[in-house]
C-alpha cells in the first residue's frame, strides 16, 4: 500500500506541475453533489487569499465539502495553530504525536449501520465529510513543514486546478513520523486523498470522484512501568525509564525509523464515485461576445458507488508471558502475538431529487435507496458476509435572502444485518439582525446497533458483548452568535438508552439505564486594546453519577495575544496559551485492543498547560514557533502537583516541546 501511495504521489505531484489553467474567467460552480453547488455569485465577500501586491495577480478560490451546499474559504488566519495541527485542544494524545487519541468530550457513537469499532485514531484520517471539492481561477499550491522536538515532523501538500471551467482536480498528501516521547512510542501516519469534479458544457451531468488512503501506526508501550520515577530522572528524559511493552533494550530514536515491532496499523481506504443528471430549463448570457451556457435543474437523478476496505492489526513480535499477565491480566502461551481484521464494504446508491424553484438551488427534497454488501476475513476465522437495505429522505430550503435554513433528513436500515437502526435529524438556523447574529437549534435520534468488533467478529482479544441491545440517543443543540462581536455559545443536551462502552480493555458492555448528559460551550474574542486580544474558549459537562461516563467538569483554553498588521505586509499573532481541565478519572487505554475504557481507580492530578507561540504571515508564507508545555519546567510540589501531566493512567505527555512550522503557498 505504501509503495503504491508513494507512486501515485509522484504521478500526481508531476502532472500537477505540468498543467496550466487555460481561462482566468470567474468560473461558476459545477451542479453535482448531494445538493449541487451555489452561484458565485451570492458571495460578495473579499478574496482571503488575494496577493497584496497590487501589481500581482490574484486568485478566486471556493470549496464545498461532501454532502453540503454551503460555500467556503481557505483559512488564512495564523491565530490559531489548531487548524493545521491534526489533533484539536479538545482531545488528547497517549503523549505522542502519532499516537492513540480521545476526546475530553463525551460523544457517544451516533453512527447507524456497519461500524468496525475501531476509533482510537479517528482524529488523524482524511474522511469522506471532509472532503472538499475546489473551484478555482488560477492554480494552488501549498506545501507545510512541521519540526518539532525529539526528531518529530510532519509534511503537508496541498494542490488544485481547473481544467478549463469543467473539471477541477486536487490533491492532498499529509505524513507526520515521531520517534517517541518515551521507549516504544515511534509512531508515523500516511495520508493521501484525491478529488476530482467534473461538469458537462451543457451542465447536466456532473461527476465526482474521491479517493482516500490512510495509515496509522502507533507502536505500542502499556505506559510507564513506575511513573513515579519522573521526578528522579537523572538527564531529565523520560526515555530512561522502562516501558511496559516492547523490548527497551534496544529502543532508540530514529526520526526516519517507520517500522513498528509491537503496536498497533490500521488501513483504511475508500474509493467513492459520484454522478448527477439534471433535467430542467436551459438558458444563455452573451458576454464580450462569450457565450456562457446556463442551467436551471429541477429534477435531478443521482448515482452513488463507494467501496471502503479496511484492515485492522495489533502485532507484538517480543512478547513477554509475565508482562501480559502482571500488566494487563492477558494469558499468553507462545510465539507472535498477531491480531488482524479485515473489512471490505461494496455500496451503491440511488436517489432522485427535485428543485421547486429554478433560482435556488438550496431548496430542494431528496428520496433515495442503498444496498451495502460487508465482507469479514479475520486472520485465522471462517470469513463472513452480510448485506444491508436502507432509505433515506432530506429536504432543505435555504431561503434566497440567505436568513432562514431548514434541513430535515432522515435515514432508515429496511432490511439486512442491521435492519431497525435509524438516523433523524432537523436543523433550523436564522440570521436574527444586519449586525451579525444567527440563531440554530437542531434535533437528531438515533438507533445503532454495536459496533462489529463488540458482536464478536474480530480477532482481537475482545469479549463478545452477548446481546443486541441498540443504543438510541436523543440529541438537543442550540447555538446563538454573533460573528462581528466575535462570541458564540452552545449548549446540548443528550438522553441515551442502551448506552455501549468498554467497562475494560477487552471487555465492551450496554448500561441499561436512561442516562442524560449537558454540555455548555462558551467562545468569546475580547478586544483588550488596540493590539491585544483576549480568546476565552470554556466547556462545562454534566453527567448523571451512576453513568459509566467520567468527563472533566471544566476544559477551557486561554490565549491573550499580541495581533495586528505591520509593515504593509506583516500579519502578527504572539502570546501565551493556556489549556486546563478539572481532574476526573480518565479512561483508561489497552494497547492490545486499541480501546479506550471506562475505570474508577486512577484520577488526573494536571497543572495547566502552558503554551507560548509566535505565529505570523508575510504575503502567503505563514511561521509557526511555539514553545509548548512550560508547565513542566516548574518542579514537582504539594502545592503545584506533579511536573508531568497524564492524559491517562501510565502514559505522561511530554515535557517542554518546541516546534518550529511553515506554510507557504504557490499562485501558478
Amino acid at each position: 500500500m505504501m509503495r503504491f501511495s508513494k507512486v501515485l504521489f509522484i504521478l500526481f505531484a508531476l502532472c500537477c506541475f505540468s498543467q496550466t489553467v487555460q481561462s482566468q474567467n470567474p468560473v461558476q460552480f459545477m451542479g453535482g453533489g448531494m445538493q449541487g453547488f451555489n452561484s458565485m455569485q451570492s458571495s460578495k465577500k473579499p478574496d482571503s487569499l488575494q496577493r497584496r501586491d497590487k501589481y500581482a495577480d490574484s486568485i478566486t478560490i471556493y470549496y464545498k465539502l461532501y454532502n453540503q451546499n454551503d460555500l467556503l474559504k481557505l483559512d488564512s488566519s495564523v491565530n490559531d495553530f489548531f487548524v493545521h495541527y491534526p489533533i484539536p485542544y479538545t482531545s488528547y494524545n497517549l503523549g505522542n504525536l502519532g499516537t492513540a487519541s480521545n476526546s475530553y468530550l463525551f460523544k457517544p457513537k451516533m453512527n447507524i449501520g456497519w461500524d468496525a469499532g475501531f476509533h482510537s485514531f479517528d482524529t488523524y484520517l482524511y474522511t469522506l465529510e471532509q472532503t472538499p471539492f475546489y473551484q478555482t481561477t488560477r492554480p494552488f499550491t501549498e506545501f507545510g513543514y512541521l519540526l518539532g522536538a525529539k526528531g518529530e515532523q510532519m509534511i503537508e501538500v496541498k494542490h488544485t486546478q481547473n481544467k478549463k471551467q469543467q473539471l477541477n482536480f486536487s490533491f492532498d498528501y499529509r505524513f507526520s513520523n515521531a520517534p517517541g516521547n518515551v521507549k516504544n512510542q515511534n509512531s508515523n501516519v500516511n495520508n493521501m486523498r484525491i478529488t476530482a469534479n467534473y461538469q458537462g458544457k451543457r451542465k447536466r451531468f456532473a461527476s465526482f470522484l474521491v479517493l482516500l488512503f490512510n495509515q496509522t501506526a502507533s507502536s505500542e508501550n502499556g505506559g510507564l512501568v513506575n511513573a513515579a520515577l519522573l521526578d528522579s530522572l537523572s538527564l531529565n528524559d523520560p526515555y530512561e525509564l522502562e516501558t511496559r511493552l516492547g523490548v527497551s533494550g534496544s529502543s532508540f530514536r530514529n526520526p526516519f525509523n517507520t517500522s513498528i515491532a509491537t503496536g498497533t496499523k490500521y488501513n483504511q481506504n475508500t474509493i467513492a464515485w459520484r454522478q448527477t443528471y439534471d433535467f430542467g430549463q436551459k438558458d444563455s448570457i452573451v458576454k464580450d461576445t462569450v457565450v456562457l451556457h446556463m442551467f436551471y435543474p429541477r429534477i435531478r437523478f443521482q448515482n452513488e458507488i463507494k467501496i471502503q476496505n479496511s484492515q485492522f492489526s495489533f502485532v507484538d513480535a517480543n512478547p513477554t508471558k509475565e508482562g501480559y499477565m502482571d500488566y494487563f491480566g492477558l494469558n499468553y502461551d507462545s510465539g507472535t502475538v498477531r491480531y488482524i481484521d479485515n473489512w471490505s464494504l461494496v455500496s451503491n446508491e440511488f436517489s432522485i431529487i427535485s428543485y421547486p424553484e429554478k433560482n435556488n438551488s438550496n431548496q430542494f427534497l431528496q428520496l433515495g435507496s442503498g444496498y451495502t454488501h460487508m465482507t469479514a476475513s479475520h486472520n485465522g476465522m471462517a470469513s463472513w458476509s452480510n448485506y444491508n437495505l436502507y432509505g433515506m429522505a432530506m429536504y432543505k430550503n435555504k431561503t434566497r435572502n440567505q436568513l432562514w435554513d431548514l434541513m430535515i433528513a432522515g435515514k432508515l436500515f429496511l432490511n439486512g444485518y442491521h435492519a431497525g437502526d435509524y438516523d433523524a435529524n432537523a436543523s433550523l438556523s436564522r440570521v436574527l439582525n444586519k449586525n451579525g447574529a444567527y440563531l440554530q437549534l437542531s434535533f437528531q435520534n438515533t438507533n445503532r446497533t454495536p459496533s462489529m468488533n463488540a458482536l464478536g467478529f474480530t480477532q482481537f482479544s475482545i469479549n463478545n458483548i452477548g446481546s443486541i441491545a441498540k443504543q438510541n440517543t436523543t440529541q438537543f443543540n442550540g447555538l446563538l452568535g454573533n460573528k462581528l462581536k466575535g462570541w458564540e455559545a452552545v449548549f446540548s443536551y443528550q438522553v441515551i438508552q442502551n448506552y455501549q462502552y468498554f467497562s475494560s480493555g477487552f471487555q465492551p458492555t450496554v448500561y441499561g439505564n436512561i442516562m442524560n448528559y449537558i454540555r455548555g460551550q462558551i467562545e468569546h474574542k475580547v478586544k483588550i486594546s488596540k493590539h491585544w486580544n483576549w480568546y476565552d474558549q470554556t466547556t462545562i459537562q454534566l453527567v448523571d453519577p451512576k453513568a459509566p461516563v467520567n468527563v472533566p467538569l471544566l476544559l477551557t483554553r486561554q490565549r491573550i495575544a499580541f495581533e495586528g498588521n505591520f509593515y504593509k505586509n506583516l500579519n502578527l499573532s504572539t502570546g501565551l496559551e493556556l489549556i486546563y481541565h478539572t481532574n476526573y478519572k480518565a479512561d483508561g487505554y489497552m494497547p492490545f485492543t486499541g480501546q479506550f475504557y471506562y475505570q474508577e481507580s486512577y484520577t488526573t492530578a494536571n497543572r495547566p498547560t502552558a503554551n507560548a507561540f509566535l505565529h505570523f504571515m508575510i504575503k502567503r508564507f505563514k511561521g509557526y514557533i511555539r514553545l509548548e508545555n512550560l508547565n513542566t519546567t516548574l518542579p514537582s510540589s504539594a502545592n503545584f502537583g506533579k511536573s508531568y501531566n497524564f492524559t491517562t493512567q501510565h502514559y505522561p505527555t511530554a515535557g517542554m516541546w518546541f516546534r518550529v512550522g511553515i506554510w507557504w503557498n504557490f499562485i501558478n
